[in-house]
């Protein structure tokens, strides 16, 4: 055996046990297993940068890693269970909504401003108001308070007509050409008051106002189909979200949860015109 461990060693062979057998590795003098192990290692490092670069990419131009994240962390996490709501949330581009595309707040818990001292509501609450309305392909919705036309793209997803109403004349049309850019022909933007609603285009199977009055327009309950549903955050510095649903016996109101919107300007400052219904 000693002669044996001799020859091994003149060899330049050293022994290992692996799993429970006898491994041979050679030592790195030899001039081809270097050559192998390096151009080894070399492929590994090279093929793993080239996926991150890949994924990198990918990321850096349509940022589904993010909103997937957004998603999952934010959104299912917190109850919400709509499957086309989440799909949309999925696939609606957040990011480029913002005055900065390249934001890297675009997918946090949070709102974010987008000029003019209005905001992009978080992600969270746009889920949940949506889910909230329990919208059908087939409806035609009314949105009060445009802002950056996010909300109006992840409706635009779930029904076949969204209308939106923006009274900040640049953020309506920054969020009709955002809209327009990104293939949403079914939605229709109109700089102006949305305290009147849309008469003409009335009834509505859905509102949903992203501002905040301290009362409930009652144009805007006037303008609900049977069976319609209004949502919207009610209050000043204290606010509830509120959903209304119109019934053959009338309004019936739910408190959801409070929230923090900022105030709906226009003829919704001055108070209610004439009392709701």
């Amino acid at each position: 055996m000693k002669g044996e461990d001799v020859r091994r060693k003149e060899r330049g062979e050293k022994n290992r046990e692996v799993g429970g057998e006898m491994a041979t590795l050679y030592p790195m003098t030899h001039p081809l297993a270097f050559f192998v192990i390096v151009v080894g290692v070399w492929s590994l490092v090279s093929g793993c940068e080239n996926d991150n670069q890949a994924m990198t990419q990918v990321n850096n131009h349509t940022r589904q890693v993010e909103r997937d994240w957004m998603v999952d962390t934010q959104i299912v996490a917190r109850g919400v269970t709509d499957q086309a709501v989440i799909a949309a949330m999925r696939r609606v581009p957040r990011h480029l909504f913002m005055a900065d595309s390249g934001s890297e707040d675009a997918y946090g818990d949070f709102p974010l401003p987008i000029g003019y001292e209005q905001t992009i509501s978080q992600p969270f609450i746009v889920a949940y108001m949506t889910q909230a309305l329990k919208l059908k392909q087939d409806e035609k919705v009314l949105e009060i308070g445009t802002g950056s036309g996010y909300q109006a793209a992840i409706l635009a997803e779930l029904v076949s007509k969204v209308l939106t109403m923006e009274i900040v004349e640049p953020l309506a049309a920054r969020a009709k050409k955002t809209l327009a850019e990104l293939g949403y022909d079914n939605v229709s933007v109109r700089a102006g008051d949305g305290y009147q609603g849309w008469p003409d285009e009335s009834p509505f199977d859905a509102i949903i106002l992203t501002a905040a009055p301290d009362h409930i327009p009652s144009p805007l309950l006037e303008q609900l189909a049977m069976g319609g549903r209004l949502i919207l955050p009610v209050g000043d510095y204290s606010q509830d979200l509120v959903l209304i649903r119109r019934t053959e016996e009338g309004y019936q109101r739910t408190e959801l949860l409070p929230v923090r919107f900022v105030p709906m300007t226009g003829q919704a400052e001055k108070g209610p015109s004439t009392p709701a219904p």
